[in-house]
């Protein structure tokens, strides 16, 4: 399905994707050996746009322009939604050279409208090709799951949901917190659910949520933050929260549970962060270059170990204590077909009174 640049901005297709864990192309002393797309031009400014946050590229980048002096990097970082739609408005003439995205559906959707040029990445040959474009327009960086997150002073481990529908048990009641409609994590959680339990068991989840009165954040890190603090009980998030949280100084009694594990269960759902350079790039070779970097082993611990996410390149290990990916039952999804699924997902989430 193919969105228009209103459409964008309007469903907020936002935060699935990225998280920059960097693998695979060369272990030598300098990390740009075997990385060889084309020489950069002297004194190129590299423009990256991306739904990651400074904080988390910021060492990227350094590191970077470090190994490539002649390049520096310009970020703008953002909403995955708006700089999409950016993306999409200035496609007559780009802006920017490189588009990082926590949402790989999002990047599935530019690719989709022409928006970002085919370049296949150096060391991404193991990434498994569902989480990779057939025609090499995005790459996936790191894996992440959506889990229960939970506060230990208020649940017992035993007492906690199993599986995402447990979370519409009356005895939640006031106790469930998830982020909002906007969130693109959440959207895209409800475009699988569409996708492998269809529209009617879908809608009935939906109605649970609210049935049960859970409390609709504008972030993740607002919802962990809550269940760290004992306000609620029990929320949804992407995995790595669950660790930012239990990592913190204060507030960090918490567990974790991998949902839908058993045999007649759908998996946990799985998405992954991206990277793709923009069709008609001011600076195309730089940024070849920049996002073969990206996939350094390098780099892709340093992520791992920023932000907890699961690298997609063999060999790179993840943090001390992680649920192993390989570990986990997965759902079996068709991501293209999930991106189609978004909008509809969306309007069953408005719809049903999530705001």
């Amino acid at each position: 399905m193919s969105f228009t640049k209103t459409r964008w901005t309007g469903l907020g297709l936002a935060t699935w994707l990225l998280v920059v864990l960097l693998t695979g192309c060369g272990t030598t002393a300098n990390p740009t050996t075997n990385i060889t797309p084309a020489a950069a031009t002297s004194n190129d400014t590299l423009v990256v746009y991306s739904g990651r946050s400074e904080a988390l590229l910021n060492p990227v980048i350094a590191a970077f322009e470090k190994a490539n002096p002649t390049i520096k990097v310009q970020l703008k970082a953002g909403k995955n939604n708006e700089l999409a739609a950016a993306i999409l408005e200035e496609q007559a003439n780009p802006q920017a050279d490189v588009f990082i995205t926590t949402d790989m559906l999002t990047t599935i959707n530019l690719a989709t409208q022409q928006a970002l040029m085919p370049y296949q990445i150096p060391g991404t040959d193991a990434i498994p090709s569902e989480y990779k474009a057939a025609d090499a327009t995005w790459t996936s960086v790191t894996a992440r799951a959506r889990v229960i997150m939970y506060n230990r002073d208020l649940v017992q481990a035993d007492e906690v949901p199993t599986t995402i529908q447990g979370l519409t048990d009356p005895k939640w009641k006031g106790k469930i917190a998830a982020a909002n409609s906007s969130n693109g994590s959440f959207q895209a959680q409800v475009a699988v659910m569409k996708q492998l339990l269809g529209d009617t068991q879908t809608t009935a989840w939906l109605a649970g949520l609210i049935a049960n009165e859970a409390q609709f954040f504008g972030s993740h890190s607002d919802v962990r933050k809550a269940i760290g603090s004992g306000e609620f009980a029990l929320g949804l998030v992407n995995h790595y929260y669950y660790e930012l949280q239990a990592r913190e100084d204060s507030d960090n009694n918490v567990g974790v549970v991998y949902p839908d594990q058993g045999v007649n269960e759908m998996g946990v759902v799985i998405n992954t962060t991206a990277v793709g350079i923009i069709n008609n790039a001011p600076h195309p070779k730089a940024a070849e270059l920049f996002s073969a970097f990206l996939f350094l082993p390098t780099t892709q611990a340093l992520f791992a170990e920023l932000n907890y996410e699961y690298p997609l390149i063999p060999g790179v290990a993840t943090v001390p204590g992680l649920t192993p990916l390989e570990n986990l039952k997965k759902a079996q999804i068709d991501m293209l077909a999930i991106a189609e699924n978004v909008p509809d997902a969306v309007k069953m989430m408005q719809s049903a009174g999530i705001p």
